[in-house]
């Protein structure tokens, strides 16, 4: 088997026409800002905080969703999980493109910790000039620019070397020897270096540094799980939309209704730990009722984000608990597209509560820039994974679980 995919003419014009917005909406807000005379300093203040953030929001949210499939091909990987391997291709694609995103993403994170500044002052990232706070004092022995720079440098290094690294074994198993599996056996070993470099990186340290330090007087022990089920759920989303695309397109041909029930159950059942993991951090914190922690929630809930902070609990959980319990959902093509546009978009929604209060408080904005960015960003995603597909057959030949894949039954 040999199946080739070709990039359609209305794929890439939607593409482009994604990327073109992204461009003019930046440029736009560059525009904006060096025309921007407001009275009003504290606006004209929170416009350029706005600027970045946004930038921050985007960059760090598909970084995290693209390095979770390759969390995911690890995983299947060690569990030597056979279903995944009838799509395999998809995943390898996403995350091969990891590097882009996380050029994207260093360049805005050092923009915003090494170069932006008023009056001194870093709006976004505080610990930055940590002089005179006391609890920003004491925490600067990890919080500094040193260690910020150093762990975002090694990070996205290694994200970006295991995502190509994953899709060049794949693509060596083609032109191995038949029913070799010294190939399938590295990838398992390979496998397992990644994920001890995950859990040290996106299950700890990385969202302390890129996102729960914005609100650096609060911290949460809980935040990188939680950042994590964002993510992942987001990420398996995006895996099945490209599946059921390329099966709209007549490729694909050995993925069957139970391969799509199978990402289904993923998308139902991590929408519901990142309902728990919200759920216990919300309630721990309501809990104890001490005022340094409470206050993230205050501003989030009872504050000017209100009535996002509601949204993200109804489309991240409600619609899927309600949605996706039933067998026959997940089994439906456009049951299961529909809901993986809406989680992604769900949990993009979750990103921008995470990061914008803190910084913009009620200055706060979700309009043409935060739409037009995240345009920008959808569609330098759809053009690369796109492209990445077009390299190789579609169709892991070769591969020692290709038989099992063929035969599955959930």
């Amino acid at each position: 088997m040999n199946e080739r995919f070709e990039i359609p003419a209305r794929l890439k014009t939607t593409s482009f026409v994604l990327m073109l917005i992204g461009i003019v909406t930046l440029l736009l807000g560059v525009f904006t800002l060096m025309n921007s005379h407001a009275a009003d300093h504290e606006v004209m203040h929170a416009e350029r905080t706005r600027f970045w953030l946004v930038l921050l929001h985007n960059s760090v949210f598909f970084l995290l969703i693209c390095v979770a499939s390759v969390f995911i091909q690890a995983a299947a990987s060690l569990a030597q999980g056979g279903w995944i391997v009838a799509y395999k291709r998809v995943p390898e694609a996403i995350g091969a493109n990891v590097w882009i995103f996380g050029l994207i993403t260093m360049v805005v994170l050092f923009c915003i910790a090494f170069v932006f500044n008023i009056d001194g002052h870093n709006p976004i990232y505080h610990w930055v000039h940590p002089e005179g706070d006391r609890v920003l004092e004491g925490k600067s022995g990890f919080l500094n620019k040193g260690m910020f720079a150093g762990f975002t440098i090694v990070t996205i290094t290694l994200w970006s070397f295991f995502g190509r690294k994953f899709r060049a074994l794949s693509i060596a198993q083609e032109s191995a020897p038949k029913n070799s599996t010294k190939i399938y056996w590295n990838m398992v070993k390979w496998s397992a270096g990644f994920l001890l470099v995950y859990a040290l990186t996106q299950m700890s340290t990385t969202p302390w540094m890129w996102i729960m330090s914005i609100d650096a007087h609060w911290y949460s022990t809980m935040f990188s799980w939680y950042t994590f089920a964002s993510a992942f759920v987001s990420g398996m989303s995006l895996i099945l939309l490209w599946v059921v695309y390329l099966k709209n397109q007549g490729n694909l041909e050995i993925v069957n209704k139970e391969h799509i029930h199978d990402l289904g159950k993923f998308m139902f059942a991590f929408s519901i730990f990142w309902t728990y993991v919200w759920f216990a951090q919300y309630m721990l914190i309501w809990y104890s009722n001490i005022p340094e922690e409470t206050t993230y929630f205050k501003m989030r809930q009872q504050g000017p984000y209100g009535m996002i902070w509601y949204a993200v609990f109804i489309i991240n959980f409600v619609m899927p608990i309600l949605i996706l319990m039933a067998r026959p959902s997940k089994r439906n093509y456009f049951t299961v597209s529909f809901m993986a546009m809406i989680i992604i978009f769900g949990h993009w929604l979750d990103f921008y509560i995470m990061t914008m209060p803190g910084p913009l408080g009620v200055h706060w904005h979700l309009s043409w820039y935060e739409l037009g960015i995240f345009a920008g960003f959808v569609g330098i995603l759809i053009y690369t994974v796109a492209n990445t597909l077009t390299k190789s057959s579609l169709i892991p030949n070769n591969h020692p679980l290709l038989k099992e894949a063929l035969i599955h039954q959930s």
